[in-house]
């Protein structure tokens, strides 16, 4: 078959299935938000050591480098450019359209929801945009520079796309942490609207050594034994 795989890339084909599971969840009929995120937080837990375990094969071809950077730009399109927008989808019909399923007394905002449809369907896009032409963009000039140079990269341009890992569930634990009743949907949308901004920008972010890697790891592990704890005691 075409491709490769060895255990090189074993864990970025794992990110995938992770993030398809969750815009599975996020877009069902009966789709929770916080399941997806859970998905969303897996695939930032693989993607911070596939590069560690690709790198371990010390005679790893032309063609398996270059086939190894286009599977992880093309699965973190996926990952943390379309699973955000599921969970932000899970989070509006979760909210918006059951409740005014609830009343026939709520008519009258239907044609507000219908407008705020249509401002999430955009905003959606441009966030996927946004990870798309930042992902190109990078996969570019990475190569340019390694064609030049051998020294290891220490700054990113723009914030990497992965940051959405650490960024959404964060969102999405106010939601448990402020009740139930609080529609977390809109700040959700705004913070899609931001992270896109930040994406294509160039402010310079330095590029996190392992021991910041790590860090970064255990803030997502805390996060997704809050997501379970709420998820247990609160029963949705």
């Amino acid at each position: 078959m075409l491709g490769f795989y060895n255990y090189t890339v074993i864990l970025t084909y794992l990110s995938l299935c992770s993030a398809v599971t969750g815009i599975f969840v996020g877009v069902s009929g009966t789709g929770h938000p916080f399941i997806a995120t859970t998905c969303l937080m897996v695939c930032g837990f693989l993607d911070a050591f596939d590069g560690i375990v690709a790198r371990s094969k010390k005679d790893r071809t032309e063609q398996e480098k270059k086939f190894g950077i286009q599977i992880d730009s093309l699965v973190d399109l996926v990952a943390f450019g379309v699973l955000p927008c599921a969970i932000g989808y899970s989070c509006y019909t979760s909210h918006y359209l059951n409740s005014f399923k609830l009343s026939d007394k709520w008519h009258f905002m239907k044609p507000l929801a219908n407008c705020k449809i249509t401002i999430f369907f955009i905003v959606f896009s441009l966030f996927v945009l946004a990870a798309l032409i930042r992902l190109a963009y990078f996969n570019v000039m990475e190569e340019e520079r390694q064609n030049k140079t051998d020294e290891k990269r220490k700054y990113y341009l723009g914030l990497p796309v992965t940051s959405s890992c650490l960024i959404f569930p964060t969102i999405m634990l106010i939601q448990y942490i402020i009740g139930k009743g609080f529609d977390i949907s809109p700040f959700y949308v705004v913070a899609m609207l931001i992270v896109a901004f930040l994406y294509v920008s160039k402010i310079k972010i330095k590029k996190p050594g392992l021991k910041v890697i790590m860090i970064m790891v255990a803030i997502g592990a805390v996060e997704f034994g809050l997501l379970l704890f709420f998820r247990f005691m609160y029963g949705h």
